[in-house]
C-alpha cells in the first residue's frame, strides 16, 4: 500500500497517468484484486443475511403453531378434580388430555368435550370436483362425502336425482352443509338467519359478504339449512308408491303420443298406462282425503285423492271403487281395482299425478 500511495502522489506532481509499463501492470493488479475481495466480501454478508432472516420467520412461524394448538386446548372444559374429593390423586382434568391426544373433530366428540371453535366456525363455500361414477347414487355419495343428500342436491341444482344423475358427470363437492335460498324483495340477512335458525354472521361467513345488504335474485348459501321433507322426496322420486304390486310395465307413457282409438293425430296422455288383469287392486299412492269418487266417457270409474303440497291422483278405468268420497286413505290402502271401463282399449290402471292442478309425469315422483 504505501509503495501504490508514493506511486500516486508522485503521479499527481508531475502531471502524467503513469511513470512506466511496471508501474501500470503492478497497479492494475492492485486495483482488481481488491475489487475481487470487495465483491466476495459483500456476498458473503449478503448470505449471511437471507440466512438470519429465515431462522427468524422460521422461529415465528414456530410460535404461532404452538400458539394454536394452545389455543385448542384451552378452547375445551378445563375443570379439574378437587383433590380432596378424590383422595389427591390427581388434578389433571382427563378430558384435556384427551384432548391433547385427539387429531380431529370425532376424537373431541368422543373425549365429551365441547367442540372448539376451529371445528365449528362456518368457513367460506369451497368445492371440490369428483367425475360421476357408474352405479353412484346421490344418497351414497353424500354419505361417502360426510355431507346431506340435500347439499349436493342444492348446489348441483338437481330437480330429479334418477334422471339428472350420470356417469362422467361432473359433481361439485362443497365444503360444508347447507342449501342456496334464491333472495326475495324483502329478505334480509337477519329474516334468512331466523328462517333457517343460523346465524347472520355466517350467512355473510360462507357467502363472502361485506355488507349486510343483499340483493333480490341473489342465490345465498345458507350454511347447515335443510331442505323440506316434501321437496327432497319430489326430487328423489320417492313421493308416491306404485299404484299396483306386481306391475310394473307402462303401456303407454306420459307425454304427447299417437291416438290409440284410431283417428292418428297426436293427443297429449296426462298420465301413464300399467297394464294388469281385471280385479288387481289398486291402492293409493299416497296419504290424504278422497275427493272424488266418479264415472265419465273417459276414465271410466275413477278415483281423485287431495294429497299435501297442491299434489293429487287419479286412478281411471276401474272395474270399481272400493272407498267412499271424503274418506281419508293412508299410502297402500286399497281404492279400488283394475278394469276397462269408459275409453279404454283393454284392462289397465291409467294413473295421473297433478301437481297444483298442472298434470305432471308420474315416473318422475313414484317408487
Amino acid at each position: 500500500m504505501p509503495k501504490l500511495k508514493a506511486l500516486l502522489l508522485h503521479t499527481i506532481r508531475k502531471g502524467i497517468l503513469f511513470v512506466n509499463n511496471d508501474d501500470v501492470i503492478w497497479t492494475c493488479k492492485k486495483i482488481i484484486g481488491f475489487t475481487v475481495r470487495l465483491g466476495v466480501l459483500y456476498c458473503a454478508v449478503l448470505v449471511s443475511c437471507n440466512l438470519l432472516w429465515g431462522m427468524v420467520w422460521g422461529i415465528r412461524a414456530a410460535r404461532s403453531t404452538v400458539s394454536q394448538q394452545e389455543e385448542v386446548l384451552v378452547a375445551a372444559d378445563n375443570q379439574t378434580f378437587d383433590e380432596d374429593a378424590m383422595g389427591g390423586t390427581s388434578t389433571l382434568n382427563p378430558v384435556t388430555l384427551n384432548i391433547a391426544e385427539a387429531e380431529g373433530e370425532e376424537d373431541l366428540m368422543l373425549a365429551g368435550a365441547e367442540l372448539p371453535e376451529v371445528f365449528t366456525r362456518t368457513l367460506p363455500l369451497l368445492y371440490t370436483a369428483y367425475q360421476i361414477q357408474q352405479g353412484d347414487t346421490i344418497s351414497e355419495l353424500a354419505t361417502s362425502f360426510g355431507l346431506n343428500q340435500d347439499t349436493l342436491i342444492s348446489v348441483n341444482g338437481f330437480s330429479n336425482t334418477r334422471f339428472d344423475v350420470w356417469a362422467g358427470d361432473i359433481l361439485k363437492v362443497p365444503n360444508q352443509d347447507g342449501i342456496f335460498y334464491t333472495v326475495s324483495e324483502d329478505d334480509t340477512l337477519e329474516s334468512l338467519a331466523e328462517k333457517y335458525e343460523v346465524s347472520a354472521e355466517s350467512i355473510a361467513m360462507a357467502n363472502q359478504l361485506f355488507s349486510e345488504k343483499i340483493l333480490a335474485g341473489k342465490k345465498l348459501f345458507i350454511p347447515g339449512a335443510e331442505m323440506d321433507s316434501t321437496t327432497l322426496q319430489e326430487i328423489n322420486g320417492d313421493l308416491f308408491r306404485w299404484p299396483l304390486r306386481g306391475y310394473r310395465y307402462l303401456s303407454s307413457l306420459y307425454g304427447y303420443r299417437r291416438d290409440p282409438f284410431g283417428s292418428g293425430t297426436r293427443v297429449f296422455h296426462t298420465g301413464i298406462d300399467i297394464p294388469a288383469p281385471t280385479g288387481t287392486p289398486a291402492y293409493a299412492a299416497m296419504a290424504g282425503k278422497v275427493s272424488i269418487v266418479g264415472n265419465n266417457a273417459t276414465f271410466g270409474n275413477y278415483v281423485i285423492i287431495n294429497h299435501h303440497s297442491g299434489y293429487q291422483s287419479l286412478y281411471g278405468h276401474l272395474n270399481k271403487a272400493s272407498i267412499r268420497q271424503g274418506a281419508y286413505v293412508v299410502a297402500g290402502q286399497k281404492i279400488g281395482e283394475v278394469g276397462s271401463t269408459g275409453l279404454s282399449t283393454g284392462p289397465h290402471l291409467h294413473f295421473t299425478v297433478y301437481k297444483n292442478r298442472r298434470t305432471v309425469n308420474p315416473r318422475l315422483y313414484t317408487h
